[in-house]
């Protein structure tokens, strides 16, 4: 059975991976910083109680994230996605509105804690035969893209995220581990409203097609939900 790690998992995209994940057969470690208060979390434990395991985890605390890659130390970890984010919405939007504590704090969720959870598991990702690592990104962190300006706390991190995983993928190519970024879409979540392009279905379904089609050459690229390559 191929074994899945998912942070941010309680909700919106990381819910829907471990749903999707598990309805294939797929054994998902479902990681959430408060997964007693999701019940859609915990009733996806109840349809698939032999495929769903619910680890808590604050990705903002490096310590947690050393502490459950010594619980599962035995693992092997096939496909790790870095999901986990945030999305201040009421700071950073505009130049004269900037909260600098958190904007701290997105560099510490989008932009470190990838990096820490890498570092944590790659040993279980490596004795996997796919070993793969995406961290979900946003399209919002390219430059190229960038023609409306403003968002200066979620841009900067989500840019920040690109060119870590970037050079990760130089680092980890002797280990064979691919690395990849995805750019979700629009997608109608909590965190990207009811006004969005797309379902979280949707969304997800494209990812894990693009994350089973990775190859060694795509290693430290950057794609969409539906396979096309992101400017950076």
């Amino acid at each position: 059975m191929k074994t899945v790690l998912i942070t941010g998992a309680n909700r919106g995209i990381g819910l829907e991976f471990a749903r999707q994940y598990a309805g294939d057969g797929w054994r998902v470690l479902a990681c959430a910083r408060m997964p007693s208060t999701s019940d859609a979390l915990q009733q996806l434990v109840t349809e698939f109680q032999d495929h769903v395991q619910v680890h808590k985890l604050d990705v903002a605390d490096r310590a947690q994230i050393e502490q459950l890659s010594h619980a599962l130390s035995a693992e092997k970890i096939d496909v790790l996605i870095n999901n986990a984010g945030v999305y201040p919405a009421s700071h950073g939007d505009s130049f004269h509105q900037i909260d600098y504590a958190a904007w701290a704090y997105a560099f510490e969720v989008n932009t470190m804690a990838p990096l820490k959870m890498a570092d944590a598991f790659y040993r279980q990702i490596a004795r996997s035969d796919i070993r793969k690592i995406v961290t979900i990104t946003s399209k919002m962190g390219s430059a190229a893209d960038n023609t409306s300006g403003g968002s200066y706390v979620y841009r900067s991190s989500k840019s920040a995220v690109n060119i870590v995983m970037k050079s990760l993928s130089i680092d980890l190519e002797p280990k064979g581990v691919i690395v990849a970024l995805l750019h979700p879409g629009w997608v109608r979540t909590e965190m990207g409203g009811p006004n969005a392009l797309i379902s979280a279905e949707k969304s997800v379904a494209g990812m894990r097609q693009v994350i089973a089609d990775l190859i060694h050459t795509d290693s430290g690229k950057f794609f969409a939900y539906d396979g096309q390559i992101i400017p950076w």
